[in-house]
């Protein structure tokens, strides 16, 4: 009788105990800047000013972009990868908590005890079921499944992070090889206009009214276009296939895919307050989740300094010999209760904890990082964004100004008051200044790009997939 007072004195303990002892509330890192405060270079929003979705690569409005991002979030083996990576991290969480629960599994075992000297010793068969269950009295289980459960919530923001990525870096490709597609075509023009120079710088030759060294001129002109020529080629093949490999297919696939113009940037984007930049995206949601993992990984070695209660059951059939475990008629039960303390490993246990708050330490000062990393993507993304529509501004002032002495070049050919030889020259600084607007305005959207990815834009949600709880 007194066995089983003292058995059900320590486990009820056990059960009050774990209800209010070992609680460790969390408390997320401090913020860095104001929330509230706009980036520091970021222009005053003027009307009409776009406010960027998730899907970002719809302002650019074009159609194809937006298949291949779509069709890259969704087979891009990178994000596969992620996805798995968090559904490993969530059977992390499954076992955590399992483990807090008793333990029920079918069992056959014989226990031996030598009992004091005069009393003998005794033997116990048993074939049925054995349930363990040890009392969370020190919060050390709850901390592990906190612990696994930011675990999974990084691995979930990682997903996150490779879509924005992915997204990014889709539009990127796409935008640098629609701009050398816009060159080519230029370049090709070029070609057409200097060769016609070529024709021309001949024929004043043989007539005495050229130099050998204007024909040569031009011919140098003819084979730096034919270089350029080559080398955009090869530039759109090779983003061409870039994009295939990122949309989840083998190189050659996107080869029927037709040249288009340059998809164009919004002219002004609202950027917001640094707190929604931040709390936008993932990389600094995975830094604030890590640092949560090792703020309960603390938790769980300080439990380790303390005592822990267990409890062993046994139900089924047995007695004191093999034969009772097959007599249907011995039903045998048995509560084992059982205080075990690690107190001669003290040295073992201090140094895990001392382990668990450096990696808290080394968590926070990464958060940390990854703030003013993420703080300074942002401000260069306004500024490059910023300086490249200035340029592109001034690109299109060039073209336009070229334009115009063309156009005065070829009336004045046509009256016969300068040489047509100077007319095609004039055609080739035009084409020279549309040459470089191109690429400035690619330069344009390529800065929207990376805004938008500083921004934390691009990821969702997958749709087959709940939030980790």
């Amino acid at each position: 009788m007194r066995g089983r007072i003292a058995c059900w004195l320590v486990l009820g303990a056990g059960v009050l105990l774990s209800g209010c002892a070992g609680r460790r509330d969390y408390a997320p890192p401090a913020a860095l800047v104001p929330p509230v405060r706009a980036l520091v270079r970021a222009e005053p929003a003027g009307e009409g000013a776009l406010v960027p979705s998730a899907q970002w690569w719809e302002a650019l409005n074009d159609p194809q972009l937006n298949g291949l991002i779509a069709q890259g979030l969704l087979n891009a083996p990178q994000v596969a990868v992620a996805q798995a990576r968090l559904q490993q991290a969530r059977a992390g969480v499954l076992a955590a908590r399992a483990d807090g629960m008793p333990g029920l599994r079918p069992a056959a075992g014989m226990l031996h005890a030598q009992l004091p000297e005069g009393l003998g010793s005794a033997t116990f068969y048993n074939l049925g079921f054995d349930a363990q269950w040890e009392a969370d009295i020190w919060g050390g289980k709850r901390q592990q499944t906190r612990q696994r459960r930011a675990e999974a919530q990084v691995a979930q923001a990682r997903v996150a992070d490779v879509q924005v990525m992915l997204a990014a870096e889709i539009a990127r490709s796409y935008v640098l090889m629609r701009g050398r597609e816009t060159v080519l075509d230029l370049l090709q023009k070029r070609a057409e206009a200097e060769q016609r120079m070529l024709t021309l710088a001949q024929a004043r030759l043989a007539g005495g009214t050229g130099t050998a060294q204007g024909v040569q001129a031009v011919q140098a002109q003819i084979a730096a276009t034919q270089g350029a020529q080559a080398a955009a080629m090869a530039d759109i093949v090779t983003l061409r296939d870039g994009l295939a490999v990122l949309t989840g297919q083998a190189p050659g696939a996107l080869d029927g895919l037709k040249p288009a113009v340059i998809p164009q940037a919004p002219p002004q984007v609202v950027t917001g307050a640094v707190g929604d930049i931040l709390a936008r995206r993932p990389d600094i949601r995975a830094a604030e989740r890590a640092y949560a993992a090792a703020s309960a990984g603390v938790g769980v070695a300080l439990a380790r300094r303390y005592p822990s209660v267990s409890v062993l059951g046994l139900v089924g059939l047995g007695g004191s010999s093999p034969e009772a475990m097959f007599d249907t008629s011995a039903g045998a039960a048995a509560v084992l209760p059982r205080l075990t303390w690690d107190f001669p490993n003290f040295g073992r246990v201090e140094a895990g904890v001392r382990a668990a708050r450096g990696g808290q330490e080394a968590a926070l000062a990464q958060y940390r990082q990854a703030v003013l990393a993420a703080l300074q993507d942002a401000e260069g993304a306004v500024t490059r964004f910023g300086a490249a529509r200035a340029v592109a501004s001034q690109s299109a002032d060039q073209v336009s100004m070229a334009g115009k002495t063309m156009d005065l070049e070829l009336i004045r050919a046509e009256a016969g008051s300068t040489s047509q030889l100077a007319a095609y020259e004039a055609v080739v600084r035009f084409l020279n200044a549309r040459i470089t607007a191109a690429g400035d305005r690619a330069q344009v959207s390529l800065a929207y790009v990376a805004l938008a990815k500083a921004m934390g834009l691009g990821w969702q949600a997958p749709l087959d997939q709940g939030a980790v709880r």
